[in-house]
């Protein structure tokens, strides 16, 4: 088995890195974004058909416990992690899983999966905001453009809704305020992810979060009722849209960095909202349609060369 490097010296725990590949995505990189787009859009419908009878905090412990369990047998998470990056693994755990995971089911109460998962396009504002921070750096004039655009399509898109209810306003500021955490944890996975490899690190940052979050997973075992469907949705979003789709993301943010890795997050809104007209009949506004489109032109701004 191979060795974790050793550390020269203390590591700051908020930190973050370049990618290791500063040009154009290639096929890795976009089978590395496509995957993520794919599995992580369908979280949202999985949450809301797990809400139909599991309790917001089972739903986030069973996710994450299972998650953990599919990366404990595969070798490469077994890669040793040097003792000095514990606390950034930690904080990783709990600011890209315990809390964003926690979340979302509690949002979800409020709004519906196509708009859960539109509103994650913000994720990538978040993340180059904390990485000027860090790296004390700004980001080139096409990635700038295409976060703002972003931005802007993402508020097309949440807006709407939001000023339907004060329910589903609080729904919106909690999917945010979630966003706000995995900003956070893309820059922090970076340098981890560059160091021991992505199954290494999310299998100790999902373990911690299993840890933390069984407590308030357990107890609300006793308030839920078991059905097959919402079972077998729980299931899926945690063998396939934590354990699987972490490690793809960590390495997809390690081989391009924070800024340019938030752009996965863009065409997660695509899927949610197919997924949620398919199989819930959701409703998606002209006005959504539009900021979609805006964030896809945004998504690819963001992808081109770096330097």
């Amino acid at each position: 088995m191979s060795q974790a490097p050793r550390l020269s010296g203390r590591r700051p725990v908020f930190s973050t890195a370049q990618g290791s590949k500063l040009g154009p995505f290639g096929l890795v990189e976009w089978a590395l974004l496509s995957g993520v787009a794919l599995i992580w859009g369908s979280s949202f419908l999985l949450i809301e058909i797990g809400l139909e009878s599991l309790e917001p905090p089972t739903i986030t412990w069973v996710r994450v416990t299972l998650g953990f369990l599919v990366l404990t047998v595969v070798p490469a998470a077994r890669r040793p992690v040097d003792r000095a990056d514990y606390p950034r693994v930690v904080l990783l755990g709990f600011m890209w899983v315990v809390v964003p995971f926690s979340i979302f089911p509690i949002a979800q109460q409020h709004i519906d999966s196509a708009l859960a998962g539109m509103l994650n396009a913000t994720v990538p504002i978040f993340s180059t905001s904390f990485a000027i921070v860090l790296m004390r750096s700004l980001p080139r004039f096409r990635q700038a453009a295409g976060i703002a655009l972003g931005f802007a399509g993402a508020v097309s898109i949440g807006l709407p809704a939001a000023r339907d209810s004060s329910a589903a306003a609080w729904g919106v500021f909690l999917v945010i305020l979630a966003t706000l955490f995995y900003g956070i944890a893309l820059n922090l996975a970076v340098p981890l992810q560059q160091r021991y490899g992505a199954p290494a690190v999310m299998m100790r940052a999902i373990g911690v979060a299993a840890v933390a979050t069984a407590p308030f997973g357990l107890a609300g075992l006793a308030d839920s009722q078991w059905s097959t469907g919402a079972v077998l949705a729980v299931v899926a979003l945690g063998v396939i849209n934590t354990g699987a789709a972490f490690v793809i993301m960590t390495a997809f943010v390690g081989r391009v960095g924070a800024t340019r890795g938030g752009v996965a997050v863009y065409f997660i809104p695509i899927v949610a909202m197919a997924l949620g007209m398919a199989f819930r009949s959701e409703v998606i506004l002209p006005l959504q349609w539009a900021g979609t489109a805006v964030v896809l032109f945004g998504a690819w701004l963001t992808s081109r060369r770096e330097y």
